[in-house]
């Protein structure tokens, strides 16, 4: 298939000024697309079938074997190819060194029965949680412990921002999250008959002390204040990691990967690579 590029020039153009203004997430839920900066994230967003609207590439990138290549996978997929100067990259990502590539996917919007599934399962609950970067380091996490899916519960920061997008290093497009209410959450997981096992500081079990079974859903507070007691009281077990005397607190995405690991563990590691 020949490609068909269409080349821009001026930062004036509503396209530049609209990938530009996807850090606000505002732009992100006016035009509901989000940026993914690189070639490996935007061929891991293709190969796992997202929807693709604009694939922008420097134009000293245009020769290159594997842009052309990716180039023609996105036209493929419908999407508005464009080449621009090294220097609206650069506006666009904010950054002095852009990748060669970056494209605008359609972000998906799904409830937590879309992450339903039988057989041994482990997933993730995560309860007001504000900083992206957190948010991109779990996803990442839940992608390489083989948890099921994430809900995102009440208001949490955005996963489509550029900082989580570029801390999952590309799990955004591997790992099903959902958003909800905890009303939502906490009707699902009773639907699925899944214990919920929540990390708290008011826990008396240590995680390996904890029988996480086949299915079960790990919840997680926010940053600052933890779960509070009312979502403390609806869990089936409080759980809380051990730490020397003295120390503070864990960073939220280590205390998740923590909890997280030890499920899998129990389970014996299903799908690891040998």
């Amino acid at each position: 298939m020949a490609l068909i590029s269409e080349s821009i020039t001026s930062p004036a153009n509503p396209l530049i000024k609209t990938l530009r203004a996807l850090d606000r997430k505002k732009t992100r839920q006016e035009t509901n697309l989000f940026l993914a900066e690189g070639a490996r994230l935007v061929r891991q967003g293709l190969e796992k079938a997202w929807h693709i609207d604009t694939l922008i590439m420097a134009k000293t990138s245009l020769e290159r074997d594997h842009v052309r290549a990716l180039a023609d996978q996105a036209q493929s997929a419908g999407a508005r190819l464009v080449n621009v100067p090294d220097r609206l990259l650069s506006q666009i990502t904010r950054k002095d060194n852009p990748g060669a590539v970056l494209a605008s996917f359609r972000q998906q919007d799904k409830a937590p029965e879309h992450l339903s599934k039988s057989g041994p399962a482990i997933w993730l609950g995560l309860y007001k949680i504000r900083d992206p970067g957190n948010l991109g380091t779990i996803l990442r996490t839940a992608d390489c412990a083989g948890l099921a899916g994430i809900v995102l519960i009440e208001t949490c920061c955005d996963p489509y921002s550029v900082e989580a997008v570029r801390a999952s290093m590309g799990a955004i497009f591997d790992t099903d999250f959902a958003t909800a209410s905890f009303e939502a959450f906490n009707t699902w997981r009773h639907c699925e008959g899944l214990p919920l096992i929540g990390a708290s500081l008011a826990g008396t079990a240590r995680p390996d002390e904890i029988a996480f079974q086949d299915r079960a859903v790990i919840l997680m507070g926010n940053e600052q204040a933890g779960l509070p007691g009312e979502i403390e009281a609806a869990c089936d077990t409080l759980c809380r990691i051990p730490m020397r005397a003295g120390a503070d607190s864990l960073n939220l995405a280590q205390a998740t990967a923590l909890m997280s690991y030890e499920a899998w563990r129990q389970q014996g590691y299903p799908g690891a690579a040998r």
